[in-house]
């Protein structure tokens, strides 16, 4: 069920498909976070409109509200928040290592006290897994631990650690309809990488995620991580970098050989008055806009830049109204995920090269159109 196709290639970059239970993804591929089964300010029916193939859902916060059981009973996560395309969801690690002072790990696994009330759960790799094939997205993750990526004493201790849990993951499953990916750690240290990536790609899984960055490291370190990653990493398999971006990192990422990517940024940015567009990040409430007639992006064929200027959308940031978030959200999704068009069309094309060169050129220069 879970196959997936190269379709084209120009160097390390490729175009392929991954088959699911809910719907073919081809990659280059965006996917939008809706943390607890929604992405923020935009509806199911908004997301179709601006062919989003994927979502992103996450496991932790699921859990803990409304309940990855009563989520099962209502028909899982797809009747749940009425998407029937594919859905990922990750295993929760990131966000309770991220948890600090709030947590205790061992080698079993996790416990941790609830950002919502305070109470304490016990996260595993098997509970991990159970969770997940209770929400029932089409791609599950391996329980990982996240490491801050410049301490390598750490990094090696949660590698050692992710391996273990990844093994366990796998005796878990039961469902057949889930693919579960594992996931490489190992900080910004290429040794450690080539370690785990040999290590998880030894182990079958149907795809792999690299996890760890766009936490701190540089921009330097997480392309030079990439690339020590995908030399050991098996070609004929997808390849999922977590919880990164941006314009820049998207064709970064691309350039190096990675299919998958989600992130937060789209929405967050929305929410805190920004546009992403091909020359770099607009803030919205600058005083320049007030009388702007200007689209955010020109050329840009989203909703919001075919019907409404700088000037209204600064207007409705100023006046408090939740249709800004909306309409910045419709626009920033659609950025990334007509980058990823694009993106595909030059690798089938062979210019990959000369097109990335040329859009990441525009897009440093910091030129507001």
């Amino acid at each position: 069920m879970f196959e997936f196709t190269i379709h084209n290639t120009d160097n390390y970059a490729r175009v392929g498909s991954f088959k699911t239970p809910h719907g073919e993804i081809i990659t280059p591929i965006f996917a939008p976070v809706g943390t607890q089964a929604t992405v923020k300010a935009v509806t199911p029916a908004q997301l179709e409109e601006l062919s989003a193939s994927m979502v992103l859902a996450n496991t932790y916060h699921l859990y803990l509200r409304p309940g990855d059981e009563l989520v099962a009973k209502l028909g899982g996560l797809h009747h749940f928040m009425q998407w029937q395309k594919p859905i990922l969801t990750d295993s929760g690690g990131f966000q309770v290592f991220s948890l600090t002072d709030m947590r205790k790990i061992d080698e079993d696994g996790v416990t941790f006290k609830s950002h919502i009330d305070g109470s304490t759960h016990r996260l595993t790799p098997e509970k991990s897994i159970a969770i997940q094939e209770n929400l029932g997205a089409d791609i599950i993750m391996a329980f990982d631990e996240c490491a801050p990526p410049n301490d390598m004493a750490y990094s090696k201790e949660a590698m050692i650690r992710t391996h273990m849990w990844a093994e366990r993951c796998i005796k878990a499953k039961k469902r057949n309809d889930q693919a579960l990916f594992g996931i490489v750690q190992g900080g910004v240290f290429a040794d450690l990488r080539e370690e785990s990536a040999r290590v998880i790609s030894s182990m079958g899984f149907p795809g792999h995620a690299i996890g760890g960055l766009s936490v701190g490291e540089s921009k330097k370190d997480m392309y030079h991580t990439i690339e020590v990653v995908n030399a050991v990493l098996p070609p004929k398999k997808p390849r999922y970098l977590m919880g990164v971006g941006t314009i820049e990192d998207l064709i970064e990422g691309v350039w190096r050989g990675i299919d998958i990517f989600d992130c937060v940024l789209p929405t967050r940015l929305a929410r805190h008055n920004a546009a992403m567009t091909r020359y770099g990040r607009l803030n919205v409430m600058n005083a320049s806009f007030a009388t702007d007639e200007k689209p955010l992006d020109k050329e840009c064929q989203c909703y919001t830049c075919q019907h409404f200027s700088r000037a209204y959308l600064r207007h409705l940031i100023v006046a408090k109204e939740m249709l800004a978030a909306t309409l910045l959200s419709i626009h920033n999704i659609h950025t990334l995920i007509h980058l990823t068009t694009d993106m595909r069309l030059a690798i089938q094309n062979k210019t990959f090269d000369s097109y990335a060169k040329e859009a990441l050129t525009i897009y440093r220069s910091k030129k507001t159109q």
